[in-house]
């Protein structure tokens, strides 16, 4: 027996696999069509990164944060800065050089330090030096060291000058915060501090200004330089310059930029009402706060008491006209509609000023000025404006692009509306982002002449792949999914020699025209055996090929997917139901043109159908009417029982016995279609001998009366012949 611990060991290792099962699994993508109202009323949250973007200007000349971006305050003894320039340090310098300096920052004392590197250039001997008095906690010192650098002419100091106005600015900074040598009163240090601070400003501007001139500057002190002096002017009570500062770190592509700006709004957060209200004078400040509320930064915060307290304080301010729009959005996203209208009157013409107005509309039930409003916030978006991946409440992934989900939500009133064609175009735009509801429109509801003009007009074949590339189902590109999606319908409905051109392979072509070639041999040859072939040749291209050559990109099959998982599948699958803003006229569309049968693989069941159909052309005693029964149970075996019990039922009832049957279904010999014809001859001559059989004692006799007649008759016909010449020779005479 177990003990009570062993059961209870064995209870939680027996749950293991559930909490697995839910933390992991496929993720899908957003999808306007599944909830349109919801989608209409939704406003999306916005995005930290892009919305701090916009409050930082780039540095013109200043090259984008690469890998050796330093990001000094991740790790408190700076073992990724020093990492960093040692190895440009052993880049730069010769072998002789790098062991003389990398001695030298050994020691503790900066002249000595001076002294010994007298062999170096001047620029190396007075920046090493200085590093060793930094390291000292000898700011003063080192700040000598450091102006010297500058001092040279620029040609001696072509390695170092960014690094000397760099780490000048970082030694007076911790000057302004250390004690002076002499004893001063507030007013006197207070002014030092100020001084200092400024000088290390100005220093940090000289390092960015000589990396923008294009001096050497291997460490990207240039873009730190801009985190460095946003510090400091934080340390002066500057929140604008600050976050300013911050926000040009971030643009130019670094990390340490992003993170600071996030710290700033946790400190701004944790102010009370009476220390945050004067700072909401400065649009920065307003616009760093309406950035983290409307991106949901920290969700539990922004969403909670706090993010109310700071919204409410926002609302209650005097805003700018560049974040009227902003303060808008949140209002709407947290149902305050009536500041929503009041700022977004305060907004100017920009993207999300007009999508709060369409929505705004859509809620007042004004249909037609929503159309309005969301047209001119597709024109006022910019196609490359992108706020990034997003989470939905459903746990679906969206790349929100704020024109394309603008498109798609005019899709929706352009569906309901019954401009089809115009949905469609709009939902295609977007490309991957929605595709899975342009394919829906594509293959549901738009008629086939539609989506062929369509295609035809604007959508050309994608270049071929080169010899050594490969091309996986994902990577498809947007040309060939909605051509392929064409083809497939071409051929589901019969127009087979028009679908073969829209495959994207050679291969793929080629198996469309086969599929095409043998639907026409099934309806067209002139034995039943060979139309029995045909009907048999397409059944097995559309089991062996039929996600490919017939499968909807959508529900059942989810193509778009290769098949792999049927969530849309068990969503549409059923009829479709007219309600709220999906009309019966479209409902009407998508069930008319909904698989036949609906389930997901469909393609499976047509395959079985065609087998059964060219049992009906073959005999019933052939091996070859055993085989196609038994590949068309099989083909839907383990997904309808009853219908692969209905193919085996008939094989039971109509056809021979076969040594494989035991295991209908899963042991299928290929059809003998020779083997068919001859055996439907023999039963052809054995159907005449026994419908003769009652007459074989009279047939001979029967026969010997036709014979007989038959010469009687040949003959006479010569004896008249022969009356006929004479009667007229003797005219003639």
């Amino acid at each position: 027996m177990c003990s009570s611990r062993t059961l209870l060991a064995l209870a939680i290792s027996a749950l293991l696999p559930l909490g697995a099962a839910q933390a992991c699994g496929p993720e899908f993508p957003y999808r306007l069509l599944s909830d349109r109202a919801g989608a209409l009323g939704e406003l999306p949250e916005g995005n930290f990164a892009f919305e701090i973007a916009r409050l930082g200007q780039s540095v013109p000349g200043l090259g984008q944060a690469g890998k050796a971006t330093l990001e000094p305050y991740w790790d408190e003894d700076n073992q990724r800065y020093i990492d960093s320039r040692v190895g440009v340090e052993q880049e730069q310098l010769g072998a002789e050089q790098f062991a003389l300096v990398s001695r030298l920052r050994t020691l503790t004392d900066a002249r000595q330090a001076e002294a010994a590197g007298a062999t170096l250039p001047a620029e190396l001997r007075l920046y090493v030096a200085g590093a060793v008095a930094f390291a000292q906690h000898d700011m003063a010192l080192a700040s000598d060291y450091f102006r010297r650098v500058l001092a040279l002419p620029a040609t001696e100091r072509a390695k170092r000058s960014t690094w000397a106005a760099y780490s000048l600015g970082r030694a007076l900074a911790v000057q302004a915060v250390s004690a002076p040598d002499t004893v001063l009163d507030d007013t006197a240090a207070l002014q030092r501090q100020r001084e200092l601070r400024q000088q290390a400003r100005q220093a940090f501007q000289q390092a960015r200004a000589m990396s923008a001139a294009g001096l050497d500057d291997p460490l990207e002190l240039g873009v730190a330089s801009l985190g460095e002096e946003a510090r400091v002017a934080l340390d002066e009570g500057d929140w604008a310059t600050a976050i300013r500062l911050y926000a040009s770190q971030s643009k130019q592509g670094s990390s340490t930029g992003y993170s600071s700006l996030r710290q700033l709004t946790w400190q701004l957060s944790q102010m009370s009402d009476e220390e945050l209200r004067p700072l909401l004078g400065h649009l920065e400040i307003q616009q760093l706060l309406l950035a983290q509320l409307f991106s949901r930064l920290d969700a539990y915060e922004s969403q909670g008491k706090q993010g109310q307290r700071i919204l409410r304080l926002l609302q209650g301010a005097t805003i700018e006209p560049q974040v009227a729009d902003r303060l808008a959005a949140l209002s709407y996203q947290q149902g305050d509609y009536a500041s929503a209208r009041r700022f977004v009157e305060q907004a100017g013409d920009g993207g999300l000023a007009w999508w709060l107005r369409a929505k705004l509309a859509l809620q007042a039930g004004d249909k037609s000025a929503a159309t309005d409003a969301y047209a001119q916030a597709a024109k006022a978006f910019p196609v490359e404006e992108d706020w990034g991946w997003r989470r939905t409440e459903s746990w679906d992934y969206e790349t929100l692009k704020p024109r394309c989900r603008v498109e798609g939500e005019m899709a929706i009133l352009a569906l309901e509306r019954g401009d089809y064609l115009e949905a469609f175009e709009q939902l295609y735009r977007s490309g991957d982002i929605y595709w899975q509801d342009a394919a829906q429109v594509a293959e549901r509801v738009l008629s086939t002449d539609e989506l062929k003009g369509f295609v035809d007009a604007q959508v050309a074949a994608a270049p071929p792949l080169q010899p050594d590339q490969v091309q996986y189902l994902w990577e498809r590109p947007m040309a060939t999914r909605i051509r392929e999606l064409l083809g497939r319908r071409l051929l589901r409905e019969g127009r087979y020699a028009e679908a073969v051109p829209y495959f994207f392979s050679a291969e793929l072509q080629q198996a469309a025209r086969q599929y095409g070639e043998a639907r026409e041999q099934a309806e067209e040859a002139w034995t039943a055996v060979g139309r029995a072939e045909g009907y048999y040749q397409a059944a097995r291209l559309a089991r062996a090929q039929g996600m490919e050559l017939l499968g909807y990109e959508m529900s059942p099959d989810e193509a778009w997917a290769g098949g792999s998982y049927g969530i849309y599948g068990n969503e549409l699958a059923k009829p479709v139901q007219a309600g709220g803003l999906l009309t019966a006229a479209e409902a009407q569309l998508q069930n008319a043109n909904a698989a036949k049968p609906n389930r997901r693989y469909h393609y499976r069941w047509v395959a079985a159908d065609l087998a059964n159909q060219a049992a009906d052309l073959l005999p019933p005693s052939s091996q070859a009417f055993a085989a196609v029964l038994c590949k068309a149970s099989g083909w839907i075996n383990y997904r309808d029982l009853a219908g692969a019990q209905g193919y085996y039922q008939r094989y039971v009832k109509q056809g021979p016995y076969v040594e494989w049957a035991a295991n209908f279904g899963f042991d299928c010999q290929e059809p003998d279609f020779a083997g068919a014809r001859q055996r439907l001859w023999e039963e052809r001559e054995r159907n005449v001998r026994q419908a003769l059989r009652p007459f074989k004692f009279w047939l001979p006799l029967g026969l010997l009366a036709l014979l007989a007649s038959g010469i009687y008759w040949q003959r006479r016909r010569r004896a008249l012949a022969i009356v006929d010449k004479t009667a007229e020779e003797t005219r003639h005479e």
